[in-house]
């Protein structure tokens, strides 16, 4: 089976250190938490900015910052900015860290209430904008999708050639508002790729190890970290996005699942 790539989402842009004392603000603890994934397995850093009070940002010179220090202690990783920046950002604020041209970025395939009044927007047209400033800027967008017809809106998208095949999938399961995090659930949205496409299962909260099991059986890959869940198991707070990363690197190996590096993950996600 082929190698399994894991990414660590490590500070997310909602949770707070009220969630769990040990998720990151500032440049420093961005880059000290991206190495101790780094060092537990994770090939890829999906990654948000915030300002040192926590506040989150999608300043272009804040990700320039932390990719940076990131890329001091752990030069290898892929760094995968996020373009979903928080609820009620522009586009220009979302798309800010493009401009930097990382190898990958996120590109969310549809809207999603987040509970109360929170609205997370991304009509058909502000996807294609997105889609078209990442290929002008030779960016492999990482397609999140948080419910079936998301897959769907990517599928149509390609075919009129704003997206690219092979497409990498991210399925975010357990959101509120979006699929749940049960097997049946990652089992129909596996089965609704198109041919040869990849995917990375995010499980949040309490669905993120069994998505993790299921996702390393099917043969996908998997994401972890405190921007979808604080704990290491029920009642446990998580001390790092290392420990978080070496659960699912154990449960990996216990299945027959080897572990990718970031080059082995390049050559996997066509990034190479």
């Amino acid at each position: 089976m082929e190698k399994l790539i894991i990414t660590a989402c490590i500070c997310g842009a909602e949770v707070t250190k009220e969630h769990n004392p040990a998720v990151p603000y500032t440049v420093k603890e961005i880059a000290k938490e991206a190495k101790s994934a780094y060092d537990a397995g994770a090939a890829i850093i999906h990654l948000h900015v915030r300002e040192d009070d926590g506040t989150p940002t999608q300043s272009k010179d804040r990700f320039e910052e932390c990719i940076k220090a990131i890329k001091e202690v752990c030069p290898e990783v892929i760094i995968q900015p996020s373009t979903g920046g928080a609820v009620g950002m522009s586009n220009e604020e979302r798309l800010a860290p493009t401009d930097l041209k990382p190898e990958m970025a996120t590109l969310d395939c549809g809207t999603c209430n987040f509970g109360g009044d929170e609205i997370f927007v991304n009509t058909e047209n502000m996807i294609k904008e997105f889609a078209e400033n990442m290929n002008e800027r030779g960016i492999k967008p990482e397609i999140e999708v948080f419910d079936k017809g998301m897959v769907d809106m990517a599928i149509r998208l390609e075919k009129k050639g704003y997206l690219k095949k092979p497409m990498h999938f991210d399925f975010v399961m357990g959101v509120n508002g979006g699929i749940s995090g049960t097997p049946r659930d990652l089992l129909f949205m596996a089965g609704s790729l198109p041919e040869g496409s990849t995917w990375t299962v995010s499980g949040v909260g309490r669905c993120e190890y069994p998505m993790v099991a299921m996702g390393i059986i099917m043969g996908g890959h998997v994401r972890v970290g405190f921007e979808d869940n604080v704990y290491l198991e029920k009642g446990v707070k998580a001390k790092s996005n290392g420990e978080m990363v070496a659960k699912a690197a154990r449960i990996a190996r216990e299945l027959g699942r080897e572990i990718a590096t970031p080059d082995e993950a390049r050559q996997i996600l066509g990034l190479k």
